[in-house]
């Protein structure tokens, strides 16, 4: 990256966005950034904090993505180079308790982004024109759910099955009716599901090995046989940069982790290291119970890497043995401090997305 690369990243202090912030600090390029985030109950700064670079090269701006003046204006005065979309409301029970709200932060949040770096690139020289990127971070599940076969790839029809995944499927098409329309350059990834350390302990993985160290029960959707491909978050922020240097303009790229695992069997894996790690409280698999299955709750996810592999060169390096035991022991490590994030967050734990009727 050349003298002073200024990268603007949305929704920086969320798991993905947070990690590859950090990712970027810890490397020798000599870079700015702006992060842009509201702060939400699952918003968290302290790791990029910690780092020693962390006030000299990375600001943030609580702003909601809602309002375009504040987004033009910055955009306006910092003159990013790369834009990186992270933001975004993305737990499928919320979205089930609070739809409307998961369509405003997303898809109104995108608009208002997209348009203001479409007037904003509009207005630049050709040659820094030429140079801008827009990368928007979307996800899997607008592609819908699979039976015991086949994979998704850049060529699947979208189905979105939730709010939360009808207004991530309404994003990418802002994204690239964007690029169609007006020539904006645009990148577009649709990763699995992420997991690994520092992700908010609402999703399976990180309440499980809460839940689990704490003696209490781990809950499972249904018969536990829904199916997803598991990424560990570290591979996907390599995806992530290998794209943003060597992807095609308008271009979309399918990011999974190769490791298909159901509910169920996540689970047993975490309590079988626990077993190991903590054995006087073993066996962790008795605290395993079923309850209640998501209302539209996708059978199985499982993504086609060959475009992303093929054509950049990436595949995932952590097998989902080594990614569970170094996430488990990230979060035993930081018991307190994610119990400390959940008390600030009013959450304890409960089950979520029970359509009320």
């Amino acid at each position: 990256m050349e003298h002073k690369y200024r990268i603007l990243v949305t929704g920086g202090a969320g798991f993905i966005g947070s990690a590859y912030i950090r990712r970027l600090l810890s490397s020798k390029k000599d870079i700015e950034i702006y992060n842009i985030d509201k702060l939400s109950y699952a918003s968290d700064l302290s790791a990029i904090n910690k780092l020693d670079n962390s006030k000299k090269i990375h600001k943030h701006f609580k702003i909601n993505l809602c309002n375009y003046e504040e987004i033009f204006s910055l955009l306006k005065s910092f003159k990013p180079k790369l834009i990186v979309n992270f933001a975004a409301e993305s737990h499928v029970d919320r979205s089930l308790d609070t739809p409307k709200s998961f369509f405003e932060n997303n898809v109104i949040g995108t608009l208002n982004l997209i348009e203001a770096a479409r007037i904003y690139w509009d207005n630049l020289p050709d040659k820094e024109q030429k140079n801008f990127k827009f990368h928007h971070i979307s996800t899997d599940e607008v592609f819908g759910s699979l039976n015991a076969s086949g994979f998704f790839n850049e060529s699947t029809k979208y189905d979105p099955r939730s709010p939360y995944s009808a207004s991530k499927a309404s994003t990418d098409h802002i994204i690239n009716s964007w690029h169609n329309s007006y020539g904006f350059p645009t990148l577009l990834t649709n990763c699995s599901n992420n997991y690994g350390p520092y992700q908010f302990p609402e999703k399976l993985i990180p309440l499980s090995i809460i839940r689990a160290s704490q003696n209490k029960d781990i809950l499972i959707y249904g018969d536990g046989g829904n199916i997803r491909d598991w990424l560990f978050i570290e591979d996907h922020i390599n995806a992530l940069l290998l794209v943003q240097e060597k992807g095609l303009l308008g271009e979309s790229y399918c990011i999974g982790g190769v490791a298909e695992k159901n509910n169920l069997e996540v689970a047993q894996e975490i309590c079988e290291y626990l077993d190991k790690i903590r054995p006087k409280n073993k066996p962790h698999n008795r605290l395993i119970k079923f309850t209640k299955d998501r209302p539209g709750h996708d059978k199985r996810y499982s993504i086609d890497n060959y475009k992303i592999v093929k054509s950049l060169g990436w595949e995932p390096k952590y097998e989902f043995k080594k990614g569970i035991k170094i996430t488990v022991d990230w979060y035993l490590k930081n018991e307190n401090a994610m119990q400390e994030l959940m008390k600030r967050s009013n959450y304890s734990g409960e089950r979520l997305g029970l359509i009320q009727k």
